[in-house]
């Protein structure tokens, strides 16, 4: 390449030395030499063709110079024209976002932007006046630092549905630093990228306060925030459940206009209100030896033996700081049984209950001592157990996680991390801290059959999964062509109505 460019720059020089020399000759030859007739027409025509040759080569030279040029101009005015279009979208996006900003500045709306991690990524004027904040407190801070450490604890149920990518809706009452209270209705709108997974969500606020709505205390027993969230399903299952829907409402509004709601969920603990179910976690590999595990449901049992479903009750829970004393309560029945079915040759030595524990309770120092006590007053192994953490509340606390793992760990129990891959497959999140189970969303399973992205996600966290000594199990298992999928792909086991329907845990 670059002897042709040398070549390309010398060859007019070379040309016009070819014809001096060329000339030169024919000088010598006509006035020196005898030459004859013949020889002085040869060199007269080389001559002749050196000449033509290099007039040739100027005129093409002249002529890609006039092309070029042209070219040039075309591409000058192109440019000329889209510089204008440029500065008319400008003014068109300016004068835009001059009247979004003035809508931005003075709709009532409360409007936030919180991303996976927590953190708000905008909000807007009545958002931030209704906080006393100023931007800098505000804008890239964690909402938990935002809103305050106790207030995101009632709102850690609402968060973590939003960023599982359900749609949420709910009330609550907000007491001001001076004493103000606000009455707010909140909406949690899912954020979606291009590959519609979930990348945060729009936090929006209505005020009530003084619209007809219940009034607020503002006295000392006045409550700061009662959360209700009220997950948007399709317009079918709303419709097929709307009964279902006012039960629980109505329920949970008696217990929380109560003047000592924690007192009675505290007395329906102690007087047996709640009961224990538990669904079948199977092994899916024919002759793998593995033993059966189980994962522990709690319902409330109501008037006429109707049972609760735990989002009427967790909240309100949640809401009065009772779920690490709920699920110490979860794990002593779980080892009191477990106790009565090993004396009873019911259980298989080697079979592990799977509990859910709450945010506060990763977040209770206290918790692992507890479990300690608890395996000692019973006679039982650590092994017997497997607290299960949801995949958001690791992407929101790695840390608090971590070490809650290490402790439980440290008693003999193993960790789950649930909902795995609904957002982002990461396996960076578990660095640093062990778990033993891979609990893969239900929703993939769902799609199992039907979505090749489906497939590809389960395969690749089996694959990783297996690599780091993990094992996996499958949620929302219902079919039996879903079964013999997992099976071939090589997940451990499978949870699920196609495998079992939850059952009570004392029969």
């Amino acid at each position: 390449m670059r002897n042709f460019k040398l070549f390309r720059t010398i060859q007019p020089y070379l040309t016009a030395v070819v014809v001096i020399a060329i000339s030169a000759a024919l000088i010598f030859a006509i006035y020196f030499t005898e030459l004859g007739l013949e020889w002085t027409t040869f060199l007269v025509g080389l001559l002749v063709a050196s000449i033509l040759a290099e007039v040739s080569r100027m005129s093409r030279s002249e002529w890609i110079l006039m092309r070029r040029t042209a070219q040039l101009s075309s591409i000058k005015d192109k440019l000329e024209h889209m510089t204008r279009l440029h500065e008319q979208h400008e003014k068109i996006i300016a004068a835009t976002m001059t009247r979004l900003r003035l809508m931005d500045d003075n709709i009532p709306t409360m409007i936030a932007l919180i991303d996976n991690d927590g953190r708000c990524r905008y909000h807007n004027r009545a958002f931030r006046n209704w906080l006393e904040l100023s931007l800098e407190q505000i804008n890239g801070r964690l909402l938990r630092d935002i809103l305050g450490s106790k207030v995101y604890a009632e709102l850690a149920t609402a968060v973590r549905q939003s960023l599982d990518g359900q749609p949420t809706s709910y009330k609550q009452t907000y007491t001001m630093p001076n004493g103000a209270a606000y009455h707010l209705h909140i909406e949690h709108i899912p954020q979606l990228d291009e590959m519609g997974k979930v990348t945060g969500f729009y936090m929006l606020a209505n005020d009530l306060t003084g619209r007809g709505n219940t009034p607020v205390a503002t006295g000392p027993g006045s409550t700061e925030m009662g959360a209700t969230p009220d997950v948007a399903g399709s317009a079918v299952a709303q419709n097929k459940q709307v009964d279902r829907d006012v039960l629980i409402d109505s329920s949970y509004e008696q217990l929380d206009e109560s003047e000592d709601a924690s007192g009675r969920i505290l007395a329906a603990i102690e007087n047996g209100a709640f009961s224990l179910f538990c669904q079948l976690i199977a092994p899916l590999a024919t002759n793998s030896g593995e033993s059966e595990h189980y994962e522990i449901l709690i319902r409330l049992t109501e008037e006429e033996q109707n049972m609760m479903p735990p989002g009427a009750f967790f909240p309100l829970a949640e809401k009065h700081g009772l779920m690490p004393y709920m699920d110490r309560w979860v794990v002593q029945h779980i080892l009191q049984q477990a106790t009565l079915r090993n004396r009873q040759g019911i259980q298989q030595q080697d079979s592990i209950f799977f509990i859910n524990v709450a945010s506060a309770t990763i977040r209770d120092p206290g918790f692992p001592a507890f479990v300690v006590t608890a395996l000692q007053e019973h006679g039982v192994m650590g092994n017997v157990l497997c607290f299960e953490v949801p995949n958001t509340e690791l992407a929101l606390a790695n840390a608090a996680v971590a070490e809650f793992a290490r402790q439980v760990r440290m008693c003999g129990c193993h960790v789950a991390l649930s909902d795995f891959g609904r957002s982002d497959i990461s396996f960076d999140l578990i660095r640093g801290f062990q778990i033993d189970f891979l609990k893969i969303d239900g929703r993939i399973i769902f799609g199992l059959l039907r979505d090749p992205a489906a497939l590809a996600k389960v395969v690749a966290i089996d694959r990783v999964a297996k690599k780091i000594g993990v094992k996996t199990i499958a949620e929302m298992v219902e079919s039996e062509e879903t079964i013999a999928k997992l099976r071939e792909v090589g997940i451990d086991f499978a949870q699920g109505f196609g495998i079992s329907q939850p059952r009570p845990f004392i029969e």
